[in-house]
């Protein structure tokens, strides 16, 4: 029987952020979009190495962990980095690395 682990939501977030930023297309995506206001798929589909049935699903992963925004202009869609997300992002990277490792591991 396997014991229950009680995550705080904190852990429960930044892991899922951590795995929506495990792929270098998605870090590529990231700094694209960090670099400009927002940018259309299409426009992203030209800039970045990969296919637009690719970029579609890395889009969508970043989404999911509210890393990034979509707001609909038919027939496209306009990504843009969620502020609000990025800086919770920042922080709970900023709080996990400013804990003190132990010196004697």
């Amino acid at each position: 029987m396997e014991d229950i682990i009680a995550y705080t939501e904190q852990q429960t977030r930044l892991a899922r952020i951590a795995k929506a930023m495990g792929h270098p297309a998605r870090i590529m995506i990231l700094e694209l979009l960090s670099e400009q206001n927002c940018c259309y798929s299409g426009d992203m589909a030209e800039e970045l190495p990969i296919a637009r049935s690719t970029l579609s699903q890395h889009l969508k992963e970043l989404k999911d962990a509210g890393l990034i925004q979509g707001e609909l202009n038919p027939p496209r869609i306009k990504y843009c980095i969620n502020l609000e997300n990025w800086e919770l992002a920042r922080s709970l990277y900023n709080d996990l690395f400013k804990r003190k490792l132990c010196s004697k591991c």
